[in-house]
């Protein structure tokens, strides 16, 4: 009789043993500030639907990283959707001191800026794939055929930075406005960034105003570095090219430039 007790017992320990080990806690989600104003959109494209702006100073959650220029967020509210990772919309606080960081680690500073360089040269490495391609006004942007300006730009930043940015170059210029940072003065500028310009009126300055603010943008392209541009604009041009513009009408037609990462 007491092999079947000794049995039984045994088995009511082991039993209270499995119901007293603690469940696996679910992963936390990391606590986050708004640095600057950015959109909050239903999906991570820059084209999805945008909830409105999320303000400096909200608190979310990062629920998780989509991939290197998207988070999945969770606002104060309750809602859910996606944000740049760009750190100067965006800071993850230090929860183990309770307070926020001031500004970011060295480490994530050189990480963050090798991460974009990185990400500008497979841009340009994707826009020089189709130097040569003929250039269309209007294109279809559902083949690589044919680009006109546009369209060029946002192939290269949707096979090197998988953006997908707006589909005309007045809608990418109002994107890279809205990420703020832009110049009037090319010099200014890095390599990977975008450059808009006004209509053609001529190869003299004097033909140009010198405010132009509010002048309508029609042409985009990608700038190199050393006052050259990645771009395309005519058929009789050759389709996509490589430019040099200081001193010639493209300077003059300059508006404003900015980055789109």
């Amino acid at each position: 009789m007491k092999k079947p007790f000794t049995a039984i017992l045994l088995a009511t320990t082991v039993t209270l043993g499995l119901g007293a080990l603690p469940a696996k806690p679910a992963q936390a989600a990391t606590d986050a500030v708004i640095v600057s104003s950015v959109n909050f959109r239903s999906q991570p494209d820059v084209n999805s639907k945008s909830y409105g702006f999320l303000k400096k100073g909200e608190n979310v959650d990062i629920l998780s990283k989509v991939n290197n220029w998207w988070y999945k967020v969770r606002d104060d509210s309750g809602r859910i959707g996606y944000v740049s990772t760009n750190s100067k919309y965006i800071r993850t606080t230090d929860s183990s001191s309770g307070g926020s960081s001031s500004k970011p680690s060295s480490t994530s500073t050189s990480n963050g800026s090798s991460s974009t360089s990185s990400t500008v040269n497979k841009v340009i490495a994707a826009g020089k794939k189709y130097l040569g391609t003929p250039y269309e006004f209007g294109s279809s942007r559902s083949n690589t055929r044919t680009f006109d300006c546009s369209d060029f730009v946002r192939q290269a930043f949707k096979e090197g930075a998988g953006i997908t940015l707006p589909s005309d170059s007045r809608g990418q210029a109002s994107y890279v406005k809205s990420k703020g940072g832009t110049t009037t003065n090319w010099r200014n500028l890095k390599p990977g960034d975008l450059m808009f310009f006004m209509e053609y009126r001529g190869t003299s300055a004097s033909s140009y105003p010198s405010n132009k603010a509010n002048q309508r943008v029609t042409h985009v392209g990608i700038y190199l570095g050393d006052g050259k541009i990645l771009h395309t604009y005519s058929k009789e041009s050759g389709g996509v090219r490589i430019d040099s513009f200081a001193g010639k009408h493209w300077e003059h037609r300059f508006i404003f430039g900015g980055s789109a990462l």
